[in-house]
């Protein structure tokens, strides 16, 4: 009897221990573990001054290379090797500081020379960098080992953007010379400051990489990365990709196509799907001077009123996205709701090609006026979302009475035959901008011709004044206001048709936790608070809290 109270009694001590300890302590992230992720394409150059035309480089770039600024998980700009900075004499200097603890994967002291030499770079034309134009302009000064200074000729209210370019260590480049530094090993053996540092690649017997390593950095200045490892995996296109998912070769995958999104949604045990919005939209730019027709604006009225928008989503990308309606979208400084809006109105459409006088005058379902057909030539490129939308375009177009020609580049020639000379009719393409817009490259008359992106060649006097007068507003309530107003004159002149702005969409095994990116500015910004993942955990006493 005596044994059987002591087993009792000691039963219940152990469930209060457990008991006990359960409600004192918490699960925390810990560190370790690995994480295999799959991208689309292969590395070049992980060098974050020439690696702006390839995002399997943007990705493993933002996790070697530092920046002063970069975008926190909900789009907003945050410090990351700037430790404080200021902004005197009305928005044309701004002044840097940066943090001393910070160490480059070999160990060396990062300094306010490391910053300079990376600018210098970026501004020397023979290094060739895409961020050049960025740079153009705008004094460089150090102040000592740890603060720099900016001198622009006219305030720039997104100025502190062009502070999220990743930082190259001075000691180590400083003697490659331009003819060398593509070339160059360290471009795919990067040495940086991020939370993490390169182990290791592996190729095929072609030479082509098929894998790239990387170990979480001991020193990294932000605290050391809960995930312990990560390797790359390099695929050719998104079905081997997609194929590798299936065979658990990979536990994360980028870049998804709509039309794939539901293999992994329907993955349920296994993934968590996310579709983040991006600051990008499509939409159909007009050349009038090509096609005197879309000169008429009741034309440009009826295509607008015409296209059935959320069709488009639905068939073209699987209402991963949202519909754009203004050249500023939804959550950004400027978007305006009250903007003139063109609802899809087939019927209405109809009207007003009939009262400008467009009428099918011999039932062959293509109107005319004036003996000239109403006739449009619409330009994309290869790329299958694009490809389906010009095609459902020429659909809804047709239907109305217009007769619809397209033409579909190869992505390799879209810039050179295309865009660059200005030789298309109506343009199906897409604008990239930021969290914080600046959208005068894309609407300035200034802009018209290339290397500018005015791609509707759109003038107007009022749309010019605001646009420069909002990129030097530093008051955010005065800049919004001022997009707005350009927003409705842009919408009122129908220089353009804005379609839609789509997601991006990836996929991450449901092991790993902590992902918490709702807002990214570009497709690598998935990866700024990648050392707060963590696949690991461990039980933590809640006194330890911090």
């Amino acid at each position: 009897m005596l044994s059987f109270f002591s087993s009792f009694l000691a039963a219940g001590i152990l469930l209060a221990l457990v008991f006990g300890y359960l409600s004192f302590t918490q699960t925390v992230p810990a560190r370790g573990g690995d994480l295999k992720i799959g991208l689309i394409g292969s590395p070049r150059y992980v060098n974050p001054i020439i690696n702006q035309t390839n995002n399997t480089d943007q990705d493993l770039s933002a996790l070697v290379y530092s920046s002063l600024m970069k975008y926190d998980t909900g789009g907003n700009l945050a410090k990351d090797l700037a430790d404080d900075y200021k902004i005197g004499d009305s928005g044309k200097i701004y002044e840097v500081f940066i943090r001393k603890n910070v160490k480059w994967h070999d160990g060396q002291n990062l300094t306010i020379d490391d910053v300079i030499f990376t600018l210098k770079l970026i501004q020397d034309t023979e290094y060739k960098s895409q961020l050049r134009s960025t740079w153009q302009g705008v004094e460089i000064e150090k102040i000592d080992d740890y603060s720099i200074r900016f001198k622009i000729k006219n305030a720039y209210a997104p100025f502190l953007q062009n502070l999220t370019f990743g930082v190259l260590p001075k000691h180590l480049w400083e003697n490659v010379v331009p003819s060398s530094f593509p070339l160059h090993e360290m471009n795919l053996k990067p040495v940086g400051s991020g939370p993490y540092k390169f182990q290791k690649l592996k190729k095929d017997k072609n030479g082509i990489i098929k894998s790239m390593e990387f170990k979480s950095f001991e020193e990294y200045f932000d605290g050391k990365a809960y995930i312990g490892n990560l390797v790359f995996n390099f695929y050719p296109s998104e079905d081997a990709a997609i194929a590798a998912w299936k065979e658990k070769e990979i536990e994360s995958l980028n870049s998804i196509s709509p039309a794939n999104t539901n293999l992994f949604r329907d993955d349920k045990n296994r993934a968590n799907t996310y579709s983040l919005p991006l600051p990008r939209y499509f939409a159909v730019f007009f050349n009038q001077s090509q096609n005197k027709i879309l000169g008429d604006k009741n034309v440009r009225l009826a295509l607008n009123q015409g296209t059935n928008k959320s069709g488009l989503i639905g068939e073209v990308i699987n209402n991963e996205g949202r519909i754009a309606d203004t050249p500023i979208l939804p959550g950004m400084t400027g978007y305006s709701s009250s903007a003139k809006k063109y609802d899809f109105n087939f019927d209405e459409a109809k009207k007003i090609l009939e009262n400008a006088g467009w009428k099918d005058a011999d039932g062959d379902g293509i109107r005319e006026k004036d003996k000239q057909i109403l006739e449009i030539t619409l330009t994309t490129f290869d790329w299958q979302e694009l490809t389906r939308s010009a095609q459902i375009l020429q659909k809804q177009w047709s239907d109305l009475g217009f007769k619809v020609n397209l033409d579909i580049k190869e992505m390799s020639k879209i810039q050179t035959e295309v865009i660059k000379p200005r030789q298309y009719q109506a343009l199906l393409f897409g604008e990239i901008l930021n969290l914080e817009p600046d959208p005068y490259s894309f609407w300035h008359s200034s802009q018209k011709k290339d290397p500018g992106l005015n791609l509707a060649l759109y003038e107007s006097r009022d749309a010019d004044k605001l646009l420069e007068e909002g990129r030097q507003d530093l008051d955010l309530n005065s800049r919004s206001q001022k997009y707005q107003q350009l927003c409705s004159i842009i919408n009122e002149d129908i220089p353009a048709i804005f379609l839609f702005s789509p997601n991006y969409i990836m996929a991450l095994d449901k092991k790993v936790k902590g992902e918490q990116a709702n807002t990214i500015n570009t497709p690598s910004g998935r990866f700024n608070q990648i050392s707060q993942w963590y696949i690991n955990t461990q039980r933590e006493w809640n006194f330890l809290k911090k």
